[in-house]
């Protein structure tokens, strides 16, 4: 009987073992695409900088107003990187929704062609920077995420992909880290900011099978849900006066995003904090309807954009496969697009 006991026990233990080295998976891993010669044109890898330096244009202490003379430079320095991820992102919606090979081939050579350049993995000059990098790092990651399954990478390809967004992804935790050992008070490194480098980091943990990286992220999502309020506010977002209510949508999609990286893997980060990111959804739908909530709790009426746009929204596309809503599934269709670059294009469906 003793016997029996222990294997019984053993076998247990090897599946436990088993299962924790199970490869990391992406919410696209569930959704097979059919190949297919749909013709895609793939334009030519442009010349991606190595080093970067760049600087906010906001010119207040809430960081909410801006200047349009050093967001102009701002969009000038960015406009080359903004560019070549929004050319990859396409191409790897078009493997995505028309299983286009073509496409899938562009994803590649254009990630490759990044790789060997090395783009971004130099010194980064500033703040804004280091979040240029990381926003960046989503999209591709993302991309590679959504074509790796086409078969069409070679060997040498994803491996240079992979060490190129490691790299990255090291980089880019590394800036936070540092950030959360030296500050003494609330940063960039507590806001939407590691959120968002929770995101990337966690995509190119998936990517290269690296669990660390895949850790990183999903604490990152639990610092962000222990911070919100019984009301279903951040303090961090709420201080951003005119622009609270964006920014709570903006610190949300990468939360939501990183819950379902972790659902793709076993995990269940909603039920986090007793549920709390629930609480923000509900206080950014409520705000998305009626800003003037966020109006009375700041003092000063809201930015808000005409209609509602992907980034406002795109996110739902993954809650509403795990929490139905039609309220929220309302708003969803009213956006005339849900692709957004910084999550890499097109929403896990």
């Amino acid at each position: 009987m003793k016997k029996w006991t222990l294997s019984i026990l053993a076998i247990g233990v090897v599946a436990t073992r088993c299962a924790a080295q199970a490869p990391l998976k992406s919410p696209w891993d569930a959704h097979p695409v059919a190949p297919a010669e749909a013709p895609w044109t793939c334009p030519p890898a442009p010349k991606l900088p190595h080093d970067f330096a760049t600087n906010s244009y906001y010119i207040d202490a809430k960081y909410s107003v801006i200047d349009p003379i050093p967001k102009k430079r701002y969009e000038d320095s960015v406009a080359g990187i903004d560019n070549f991820s929004v050319t990859v992102v396409k191409a790897a919606d078009t493997w995505q929704t028309k299983g286009s090979r073509a496409a899938a081939s562009c994803t590649v050579a254009l990630l490759a062609s990044a790789a060997q350049r090395k783009t971004l993995t130099g010194q980064m000059g500033g703040n804004q920077a280091f979040y240029v990098q990381g926003w960046n790092l989503g999209s591709w990651a993302v991309a590679w995420l959504k074509v790796r399954g086409s078969g069409v990478a070679s060997a040498d390809d994803e491996k240079a992909i992979l060490r190129w967004l490691v790299k990255l992804a090291e980089d880019n935790r590394g800036y936070y880290e540092e950030k959360m050992r030296s500050a003494k008070r609330p940063n960039d490194a507590d806001n939407n900011h590691r959120y968002w480098a929770g995101f990337a980091i966690a995509a190119a943990g998936i990517a290269a099978n690296d669990r660390q990286l895949f850790q990183w992220g999903m604490n990152a999502y639990k610092h962000g849900v222990s911070q919100i309020r019984d009301d279903g506010t951040l303090p961090l977002e709420m201080a951003r006066g005119q622009r609270a209510l964006h920014y709570h949508l903006y610190a949300l999609a990468p939360l939501v995003l990183l819950a379902d990286f972790g659902e793709a893997n076993g995990l269940d980060l909603y039920a986090e904090h007793d549920y709390a990111i629930r609480r923000l959804v509900a206080v950014c739908i409520q705000g998305l309807q009626d800003p003037s909530f966020f109006r009375k709790q700041t003092g000063i009426a809201q930015i808000t954009t005409p209609g509602i746009q992907a980034g406002d929204i795109g996110w739902a596309q993954a809650w509403l496969r795990r929490f139905p809503d039609p309220e929220i599934a309302k708003l969803l269709v009213q956006a005339p697009w849900l692709n957004y670059t910084s999550w890499g294009g097109l929403p896990p469906p």
